[in-house]
């Protein structure tokens, strides 16, 4: 629901703070006490609500992004991807690779109870568990019988780890995994308070008093759709390390929007500048920013659809529009096109070469080469026309990237009409998830420095294959790498896999994004993180 931008604007405010009393011979000290006490504020702004705030359930960049600043795993991501003690410092490792021994430090919750090691296991087998049906579920799979557990194969108490004491965590993996540190780092291997959890039931993590902190800041205030307020937490271990006071996010979908409060001093950072905007700003370096970023935008294919179950079809829609025109003449923020599944500049092999480099580029932009599929298809399918429905993100930049390849499409496929419908993100999200759509126009960012999450994600078994795609060539050349003790071998699986999907068509790779934003000169410390939560604001300050 759009709200009123008096509104909007409204929740910006910053209140003034108070001063000490003084007279007035005392009004040059009392100016300097009031710098001095000033609360350190950062003002965001969003394109979405938080869909979820239970770390066992939670599968979205905001989300994700929000737990990363209310709460703390064993380890937390630090500047350009490393590794920084979270709860814990790094840990033993054996030298099998396989176990891990993580001694917690001395941590609050916001309830001012102690983070444990058993609340580290209660998260992990509670994600885990079946019934809450978790779509992360799978990526606690490199924990020993964490799969079969999920797969009800094993009982929880098989699952590989260990609490000698309360501040011992014993971790055992299925097998040496050279990134486990960094998916320590992801939200769904955050800690949970049992107590508390099975305290609010159903409502956990819908509300700003139905969850609990052990993270730099805490969720005070959620104003659904209109914005959310993190305020510091007092009880965090590391809170000297803490110097903003509160982060207010305001919802604002409209990009338009979003700069004038920008431009009136209302906001400080704008993580997402559209096209239009582009070149008012970028000849500001104090102001704006671009970076790429290694998230994949791709049309998902229902194959529920009989018309996308057809692998001609498929093609044609990947090579009937030029993806460098949604590239510089829609989003122009740095983006790139994608002509595959992993993104360039992510990852390396054990030959020390890109991913990317090593396979290149796969179905290239070719609209006569469409038309033949296109011909052929509707040979296939026994119809000469086609109407279906293309599901879309509803803030203004990628709505207009959505509209323009739908009328591409509907120009160069001659039969084919097609309906954009943009949705909030939560509810796109939701229709994905029950296969209530023809194609959707959809993104993926990675969760961990490995080609493999992008790849999993295809696999016919996934819960992030929300298209039903199916290919036993490309599951066995998944599953393979997975259970490859190799380098080498495993890296050439991957390698393999992604050539067997994009022969198929499976996906219809849009761009690599880019990030174009708008940062005040006063903020510094905010750094993004190319896998796992986006923006981490534990080191950030706005000094004004």
């Amino acid at each position: 629901m759009k709200r009123k931008l008096a509104t909007t604007v409204s929740s910006l405010v910053v209140l003034s703070t108070v001063l000490a009393a003084c007279n007035n011979s005392d009004s040059k000290k009392t100016e300097g006490t009031a710098k001095k006490d000033a609360k350190q504020i950062l003002r965001i702004t969003s394109t979405t609500e938080i869909p979820s705030m239970d770390s066992a359930k939670a599968t979205d960049a905001m989300s994700f992004e929000v737990l990363n600043s209310t709460n703390e795993g064993l380890l937390r991501l630090g500047p350009n991807g490393t590794v920084e003690p979270g709860i814990a410092d790094k840990p033993e490792v054996s030298s099998d690779g396989l176990k891990y021994t993580f001694h917690l430090r001395d941590a609050k919750w916001s309830n001012g109870e102690k983070v444990t090691a058993q609340d580290f296991i209660y998260a992990w087998k509670r994600a885990l568990d079946p019934k809450l049906a978790s779509e992360y579920a799978f990526i606690l799979y490199y924990i020993k019988n964490g799969q079969a557990i999920n797969e009800e194969k094993a009982t929880p108490d098989q699952l590989g780890v260990n609490a000698p004491d309360d501040k011992t965590l014993e971790v055992t993996l299925e097998r040496p995994t050279p990134y486990f540190l960094q998916l320590t780092t992801f939200g769904t291997y955050l800690p949970e308070n049992q107590k508390f959890v099975e305290s609010q039931g159903k409502n956990y993590g819908l509300e700003a008093g139905t969850v609990l902190s052990n993270g730099p800041f805490e969720l005070s205030e959620w104003k659904h759709e209109q914005s959310y307020t993190l305020k510091k937490n007092p009880n965090y271990w590391d809170k000297d390390a803490v110097k903003l006071d509160e982060i207010k996010y305001n919802v604002v979908k409209d990009t338009s929007a979003a700069v004038n409060l920008y431009e009136g001093g209302q906001v400080d950072l704008l993580p997402k500048l559209d096209a239009e905007f582009i070149d008012k700003y970028k000849n500001d370096p104090k102001n704006f920013h671009t970076m790429l970023d290694a998230r994949l935008v791709f049309f998902r294919f229902n194959e529920s659809n009989p018309l996308f179950k057809n692998a001609n079809v498929r093609k044609a829609i990947d090579l009937a529009y030029d993806k460098k025109a949604v590239t510089d003449g829609i989003m122009n923020n740095g983006a790139i096109p994608a002509y595959w599944v992993v993104p360039t500049q992510f990852a390396k092999g054990p030959d020390g070469k890109e991913f990317r480099d090593t396979n290149g580029d796969f179905n290239k932009e070719d609209i006569k080469e469409a038309q033949k599929l296109w011909a052929q298809a509707k040979k296939e399918l026994g119809k000469d026309s086609f109407q279906v429905n293309m599901l879309s993100y509803d803030d203004s930049t990628r709505k207009k990237a959505a509209e323009y390849i739908a009328g591409e499409l509907s120009k160069n496929l001659p039969g084919l009409k097609i309906n954009v419908q943009p949705q909030p993100f939560e509810v796109k999200l939701d229709l994905e998830k029950k296969f209530n759509y023809d194609f959707s126009f959809s993104g993926w960012g990675p969760d961990y420095p490995d080609p493999m999450t992008f790849i999993d994600m295809f696999l016919s078994n996934s819960p992030f294959n929300e298209m039903k795609y199916n290919n036993p060539e490309y599951d066995k050349l998944v599953l393979d790498a997975k259970k490859e003790p190799d380098a080498s071998k495993r890296w050439n699986d991957m390698l393999e896999a992604e050539k067997v999907i994009m022969k198929d068509s499976g996906i219809g790779p849009i761009y690599q994004n880019g990030i174009a934003y708008l940062e005040k000169p006063t903020v510094k410390g905010v750094y993004y993180n190319a896998f796992g939560a986006g923006y981490s604001y534990k080191n950030a300050t706005n000094k004004k």
